[in-house]
């Protein structure tokens, strides 16, 4: 397949050259795929970015549209249809004008109905797939910006840090290697190494690291051809639907085999043939529930969209019935149950080290530009806005949840190099390999912030490339959400439990949970062991009555959902990391937080766009009104269905007569939907 490279037409635009084939893109080097793309390091000018976009057009996979007209004239052809077709034309053979035109009527306007709501459905999904579309981090005017990553082109130069879905094939820049997973593209079970000049392509998704990257290839020109996609297709069938159709297709067997006995009977009796069969069809017709499978569908549509409006996007229609049966809950601290606005104590210090050096060290190990909301409370806590301009940062390894640190590589102003790094307390303790009564000091330090409800960073520092020292610990504080403990409280009346699951230590786990009234029973998820293991009744039972759980790791909610699931529990799980994916996936309704990696988004079943546990509790709500509809409209509809073919049948059996005519058979056909 040729790449979209041809030379931009307008004088200005920076001079792009055609490669022979996507090969040339990836084996090239590096000088030379940024001469060809007419591109740097610093990327591309807005300008610039403007006029190839509207040369080699969006990032994305055009979607193929139906021809309208068509999909109107669909309505008039299958099974259904088809009878009523037959049942008009019966009727002008006969020369019933009433019955004609009537059904002539019901005909169009099962038509028009039909197609008008399958329209509007879909128009709902299309705006839920708008809003989950993914941003990326792009390089424009020297100044990093996140536009829509359907707006990338060619020469643009984006970052890539964990979690991320890759927008774009690219070539990756100077920088670390990174791993990457491509499991969803080329089936790797494991994720694969790339390091400076290799390319990762759009759809794969970062799993460790950080780096730059140049986009070489966008839309269809990309290599597999297609981007991620977040939103399942709108024709997704939900376990309640399966079985209402599954009844419905029961219903139509009866219907036949039921207007068979009429047609023989009336045959035996002598009465008119053409009268005998219009009847009989009209009355088929009428029997089979032909607009549940529209209706079901419209409605979970029309609730997804309702859904939007309380902020809570899915992902998919059946998520919907998913959500509203859930009957526990276990929710994220931070960010669900807490404000997510970290706000810096007083430092516990080291020896002769001083508050100050603490929070500089803490803040030299930061990033702002990750917007994550530890670097942003740890850079707001320095007294010194610019305390940071006599140092340059000259390698920085970003935080990942396994190794749960930051590190930075520092040079000073007169060239003095110096390592910091700032993660959990027993990380940077195991690191700087400290013991005796300053570990102890350390350890009470830790748990005396907890007990307060604060969240301790361990602070170390290495001179050159010497041994790591201890300088301190940086306590972080989260307040509780103003509306949770109401929320809660909520939630329990509908039937849904919430347990709190955390990364913290288990005091502040207990502080937090004490806050907001919802016990005190926290599990260390250090001793409920792994999938892997068949737990004991005594386990399952404390998993089960335990409040919430504490230094969890995103292998433990896996594996804590598993244990649910298997004592009969609907769970529903918060995440925002990659490495929660498979825990969402497990859940039976998994929910990726307001700001939740891209990674956790494509894995969840419901997205939010807003923080705090209530916005969740809305949508159980919501959800569960939608099923109420859905169901009562179902069983009005099959019992309709029974009474009306089981009270005409048994009339012109047993009595022969006919009860209603073929018009009022029409009417009740047209009028139940």
């Amino acid at each position: 397949m040729e790449h979209n490279y041809a030379k931009p037409k307008s004088p200005e635009s920076k001079s792009v050259s055609t490669p022979n084939s996507k090969d040339d893109m990836k084996s090239i080097s590096m000088p030379e795929l940024q001469k060809k793309l007419g591109s740097s390091p610093d990327g591309l000018t807005q300008e610039e970015a403007k006029k190839r976009l509207s040369q080699y057009g969006q990032n994305e996979i055009e979607e193929k549209k139906t021809n309208m007209f068509l999909k109107f004239l669909s309505y008039f052809w299958g099974q259904i249809p088809w009878m009523i077709e037959a049942a008009v034309i019966l009727s002008a053979v006969a020369r019933h004008w009433p019955d004609f035109f009537i059904i002539l009527v019901l005909l169009l306007a099962n038509a028009v109905v039909g197609f008008w709501e399958e329209h509007e459905a879909g128009n709902a999904i299309a705006a839920l797939k708008a809003k989950l579309a993914i941003n990326a981090r792009v390089k424009r005017d020297g100044k990093w910006i996140t536009p829509p990553a359907n707006e990338l082109v060619p020469g643009d130069v984006i970052r890539l840090r964990l979690g991320d879905i890759v927008p774009a094939d690219a070539r990756l820049l100077e920088g670390d290697p990174v791993e990457v997973d491509q499991s969803t593209l080329t089936g790797e079970s494991l994720p694969a190494s790339r390091k400076t000049g290799e390319s990762v392509y759009s759809g794969s998704i970062i799993r460790r690291g950080e780096i730059g990257a140049i986009v070489y290839a966008t839309g269809t020109n990309t290599y597999f051809g297609k981007t991620a996609q977040l939103v399942q297709d709108a024709k997704t069938v939900s376990h309640f639907q399966k079985a209402v159709l599954k009844i419905g297709n029961y219903l139509i067997v009866l219907a036949v085999v039921l207007v068979a006995i009429i047609i023989t009977v009336a045959i035996f009796r002598g009465d008119p043939i053409l009268t005998t069969l219009q009847f009989a069809l009209v009355l088929t017709i009428a029997a089979i529930p032909v607009a549940m499978p529209t209706v079901l569908s419209v409605t979970m549509a029309v609730g997804a969209r309702l859904l939007a409006k309380k902020k809570a996007i899915v992902s998919k229609l059946v998520a919907i019935e998913e959500l509203a049966g859930v009957d526990l809950l276990c929710a994220d601290k931070t960010g669900t149950l807490t404000q997510n606005k970290l706000t810096l104590g007083d430092p516990f210090c080291i020896k002769d080290v001083t508050p100050d050096e603490v929070i500089l060290n803490g803040a030299l190990a930061s990033r702002s530009e990750n917007n994550d909301t530890i670097d942003l409370a740890v850079l707001a806590g320095m007294k010194e806005k610019n305390g940071l301009k006599g140092y340059k940062v000259t390698h920085f390894m970003p935080f990942d949840p396994v190794h749960k640190r930051t590190e930075a590589e520092v040079k000073t102003s007169d060239g003095m190099a110096f390592k910091v790094t700032k993660g959990a307390p027993q990380v940077i303790l195991d690191l700087t390999k400290i013991t005796g009564k300053v570990k102890t000091e350390i350890e009470k330090a830790v748990t005396e912030f907890a007990s307060r409800g604060y969240r301790s960073l361990g602070v170390a520092k290495a001179e050159g490339d010497g041994k790591w020292e201890f300088v301190g610990v940086l306590p972080l504080y989260d307040p509780p959400r103003e509306d949770a403990k109401a929320t809660i409280a909520t939630a329990l009346a509908m039937g849904v439990t919430i347990k709190m699951v955390t990364g913290d230590a288990l005091d502040i786990a207990r502080e937090t949970a004490k806050k907001l009234g919802m016990g005190t029973n926290i599990l260390d998820a250090a001793s409920l062991g792994d999938s892997n293991k068949k737990e004991t009744k005594t386990a399952i039972a404390s998993i089960e009555k335990a409040d919430g759980f504490a230094q969890v790791f995103p292998e433990h909610k896996f594996h804590i959902i598993d244990v649910l699931q298997k004592s009969g529990h609907i769970v529903g799980m918060t995440g925002d990391g990659v490495n929660d994916a498979p825990a969402l996936k497990k859940a039976d309704c998994g929910i990726a937080v307001s700001g939740a990696t891209d990674a956790a988004r494509a894995a969840a079943a419901i997205v939010l766009l807003t923080t705090g546990l209530d916005v969740i509790i809305d949508a159980i709500k919501e959800s569960r009104r939608i099923f109420q509809r859905m169901n009562s409209y179902a069983i009005y509809r099959i019992a309709e269905t029974l009474r009306v073919l089981l009270f005409i049948t048994l009339s012109i059996l047993v009595f022969n007569f006919y009860p209603v005519t073929a018009i009022m058979i029409v009417m009740l056909a047209l009028l139940n939907d």
